[in-house]
C-alpha cells in the first residue's frame, strides 16, 4: 500500500510542476481572452449568416438554386477560413478524401464545388502567413530550400510569359493559353507552401499524433466506404457499366451514369474482367494514389504510435488498404501498396523490430490470406490483369518511350507551354495526353524546368532526411522515417504523374512540413523529460530526508 500511495504522490507532484496554478491576474486574463474569443466566434458567425442570405437567396432566384446555394455557403466558408486558419487547415485535410463525393452526390457535378478545398487551404495559408509576418517569423520553410525552388519558378516564370504569352498573343492560338498556364503552374508548384503550413500547424508530439491517427481512420472509413460500394455493386443492388447499358468501347470506360453510393465515375462490367472503383473519390485513379499514400501513413501509425490501441488501428488499416487495393481494379495500388509496405519495413528498419513486426506480420497475413481464401476468383484475376499489363507494356519501355515522344515534340528550350500536358487545365485548351511525370515536365517546360523541378525534389529529400536524422525521441524519429520514405519514392517516381493527382500531391508537401518540424517538436519533449526527470529526483530527495531524521534521532 505504501508503495501504491508513493506513485500517486509522485504523479500528483508531476502534474503539478508541469501545470502550475494561475495567479488571480493570470486567470482574469485568460477570462478575458476566452470572452473575447467567444464575442470574435458568435460576431464571425453572424457576418457569414448574413452573406450567406444576403448572397445566396438572390443568386438562387437569378441564376438556379445549386449555384446560389453554392456561392451563398461558399464565401462564408473562406471567410471563416481566413479567420480560424488552423482549424481550416484540419477541414482541408478531412474534407478532401470526401470530396468527389460531394461534388457528385451533394452539389450533382457543379464545377464550383471542385474548387471547396482551394476555398479552405488558400485562406489559410494568407492567414498564416499575415500572422506569421507580423511576429517576425519565417515565411518560407524550409530555407534551406528556397535557391532550388527560386530556380524552378524562375523556369516555370519564363515559360510561362515566353511560351504561352507568345501563343496568347498569336493570331492561330487554341483556347486561353495563357490562363491555362496559370493553372498549369498552380498545378506544379501550388502547393509547395503546405510544407509552411504544416510546420505551423503541427507543434507539438500531440498533434503529431492526432495528425496519423486522424489520416488513419480517414483510411479506414474511405475503404469500408470502398467495401460496401464493391458489395452493392456484386449485389446488383447498383447497376454497374454493363447494367446501364453500355457497349463496345463504352464497357472499358469509366462513367458517371455507373456511380454508386459514393465517389465519381467507376467501371465495373465483371463479365469482360473490367473492375475499376473510385471508392469515395472522383475517379478510380485518384483513389488509386490515396490507397498508395495510405500504406505509408497507416504504417507509421502500425509501428510508431506510443498507444497500443493505436498500433492495431494502424495494422487495421493497412490490411483493409491492401484489401481494397486489390479489389479496386486499379492495377498500380495493387503493385505499389505492398511494394511500399516492403520498402518502409526495410528502410526504416521495422523489420529488425521483431516485438512489433511479428504480430503485425502474423495478423495482416492472417486477413490477408482469410481474404484471398475467400475471393481467390477476384485475386487470380486481378494478378493475370497486371501480369498481362506488365508483359504487354514493361513500365521502362513505356518510360522511354514517352521520354522519346517529349523530346521530339520539343520546340525551343523552354518547352511547350505550362499546363500543355496537364488534365485539368483541359477548360483552357487543348492537352497532349502524356501519362508520366517527368516527360510531362519535359513537354511542358523543355529541358531547363525538368532538370530544375528535380533538383528541387531532390534537395527537399536532402533536407528532410538530415532533419529526421536528428531527431532523438523514438517514436518522432520512427515518424519521421515513415514520412521521409514516402517523400524519398514520390519524388523520383518515374510511373505515371503523382504530384499532379489529389491527394498525394497534398501528401507529399504537407508531410515534408511535417518532417521539418520533426526537430524542433523533439527538443520540447527532450525539455519535458528533462524536466520530468529533475521533479522525480526532487521528490525522491524528500522522500529520503524524514528517514534520514528518524535514524539521527
Amino acid at each position: 500500500m505504501v508503495k501504491t500511495k508513493s506513485k500517486k504522490k509522485s504523479k500528483k507532484g508531476k502534474k503539478a510542476s508541469e501545470e502550475p496554478a494561475l495567479s488571480r491576474k493570470e486567470q482574469a486574463i485568460l477570462k478575458r481572452k476566452q470572452r473575447a474569443a467567444r464575442q470574435k466566434l458568435f460576431g464571425t458567425i453572424g457576418v457569414c449568416l448574413a452573406i450567406a442570405l444576403c448572397v445566396g437567396l438572390p443568386l438562387s432566384f437569378i441564376l438556379e438554386p445549386k449555384t446560389g446555394v453554392i456561392i451563398g455557403a461558399g464565401i462564408p466558408a473562406v471567410i471563416l477560413s481566413y479567420q480560424y486558419p488552423r482549424m481550416a487547415l484540419w477541414a482541408f485535410l478531412i474534407y478532401m478524401p470526401f470530396g468527389g463525393t460531394v461534388v457528385y452526390w451533394v452539389a450533382g457535378g457543379n464545377s464550383l464545388v471542385q474548387l471547396a478545398k482551394d476555398g479552405l487551404y488558400l485562406p489559410a495559408l494568407v492567414a498564416i502567413a499575415q500572422e506569421c509576418r507580423k511576429q517576425k517569423k519565417r515565411i518560407f520553410i524550409p530555407k534551406e530550400l528556397f535557391p532550388t525552388f527560386i530556380l524552378v519558378l524562375l523556369c516555370a516564370l519564363m515559360t510561362l510569359f515566353l511560351v504561352n504569352g507568345l501563343m496568347q498573343i498569336s493570331p492561330d492560338k487554341n483556347g486561353i493559353p495563357f490562363a491555362q498556364g496559370i493553372l498549369g503552374l498552380k498545378v506544379l508548384i501550388g502547393y509547395v507552401p503546405l510544407m509552411f503550413c504544416a510546420y505551423y500547424l503541427i507543434d507539438s508530439k500531440k498533434q503529431l499524433l492526432w495528425l496519423t491517427r486522424l489520416h488513419t481512420l480517414l483510411a479506414i472509413i474511405c475503404c469500408v466506404l470502398c467495401l460496401m460500394q464493391y458489395q452493392m455493386l456484386r449485389s446488383g443492388i447498383c447497376p454497374g457499366t454493363e447494367g446501364i447499358g453500355a457497349e463496345g468501347d463504352a464497357l472499358f470506360k469509366a462513367s458517371l451514369q455507373a456511380k454508386c453510393l459514393v465517389g465519381g465515375a467507376l467501371t465495373y462490367s465483371p463479365s469482360h474482367g473490367q473492375i475499376r472503383l473510385p471508392g469515395p473519390f472522383v475517379s478510380p485513379w485518384h483513389w488509386a494514389w490515396f490507397l498508395i499514400s495510405n500504406a505509408a501513413l497507416t504504417f507509421a501509425t502500425a509501428f510508431c504510435d506510443t498507444a497500443f490501441l493505436w498500433r492495431l488501428g494502424g495494422m487495421a488499416g493497412m490490411g483493409i488498404v491492401f484489401i481494397c487495393a486489390v479489389i479496386s481494379g486499379q492495377r498500380i495500388a495493387t503493385l505499389l501498396v505492398p511494394v511500399i509496405i516492403l520498402v518502409l519495413l526495410v528502410l526504416t528498419g521495422q523489420v529488425a523490430n521483431l516485438k512489433r513486426f511479428l504480430p503485425i506480420a502474423v495478423g495482416l497475413g492472417l486477413a490477408l490470406t482469410i481474404a484471398a481464401i475467400s475471393n481467390p476468383e477476384l485475386i487470380q484475376e486481378r494478378i493475370d490483369s497486371t501480369v498481362s499489363r506488365i508483359e504487354a507494356s514493361p513500365p521502362q519501355e513505356f518510360i522511354e518511350h514517352q521520354f522519346g515522344w517529349a523530346i521530339k515534340q520539343q520546340r525551343g528550350y523552354l518547352g511547350r507551354g505550362l499546363g500543355k500536358a496537364t488534365n485539368s487545365t483541359r477548360v483552357f485548351g487543348k492537352a497532349a495526353l502524356v501519362e508520366t511525370f517527368h516527360p510531362k515536365l519535359l513537354y511542358e517546360m523543355g529541358w531547363p524546368g525538368l532538370s530544375a523541378f528535380v533538383i528541387f525534389t531532390a534537395h527537399l529529400s536532402f533536407i528532410t532526411f538530415f532533419r529526421y536524422r536528428s531527431v532523438k525521441e523514438k517514436s518522432l524519429r520512427g515518424f519521421g522515417s515513415c514520412f521521409w520514405v514516402f517523400v524519398l519514392i514520390i519524388s523520383f517516381f518515374p510511373y505515371w504523374y503523382p504530384l499532379d493527382t489529389d491527394p498525394v500531391c497534398v501528401y507529399y508537401w504537407f508531410f515534408a512540413g511535417v518532417i521539418v518540424k520533426l526537430p524542433e517538436i523533439d527538443k520540447e519533449e527532450q525539455k519535458k523529460l528533462k524536466a520530468a526527470q529533475e521533479n522525480e529526483l526532487q521528490f525522491q530527495q524528500k522522500k529520503k530526508v524524514p528517514k534520514v531524521s528518524r535514524q539521527v534521532a
